[in-house]
């Protein structure tokens, strides 16, 4: 079966940084595209980040140029760099897969999510 889960996410100062991680098992990252959602009051679910099997990525640009997606596929794990953390990007993150072009597409995969804090 497939199962993701991530971890990393807590409390965080506005303007400093956290990494989340999303350990992937029943499928392969050499395979399939991994990304990163969130859900940010007011807002619903968004496609914040995705890694294609190739390894090409998509940010939304909400987070471009601040967050940074990485993963590792010997180890089947989607990293996510936080940096320079707004208010604004407080809430729930989650890891799905496959994603896909525009980060449009929605996962037949969820993780249970990992929620992030921001202060300030």
């Amino acid at each position: 079966q497939v199962q993701l889960v991530e971890s990393g996410g807590g409390l965080v100062q506005a303007g400093e940084s956290l990494r989340l991680s999303c350990a992937a098992s029943g499928l392969s990252l050499e395979t399939l595209a991994i990304g990163w959602w969130r859900q940010t009051a007011p807002y619903e679910r968004e496609a914040i980040a995705c890694v294609r099997a190739s390894g090409e990525i998509e940010y939304s640009d909400s987070v471009k140029g601040r967050f940074t997606c990485a993963k590792d596929n010997s180890e089947n794990t989607v990293y996510l760099d936080m940096g320079s953390v707004k208010p604004a990007d407080a809430g729930m993150y989650y890891c799905g897969s496959p994603c896909g072009p525009q980060l449009i597409l929605r996962p037949d995969y969820w993780g249970q999510g990992t929620p992030v804090t921001v202060s300030s």
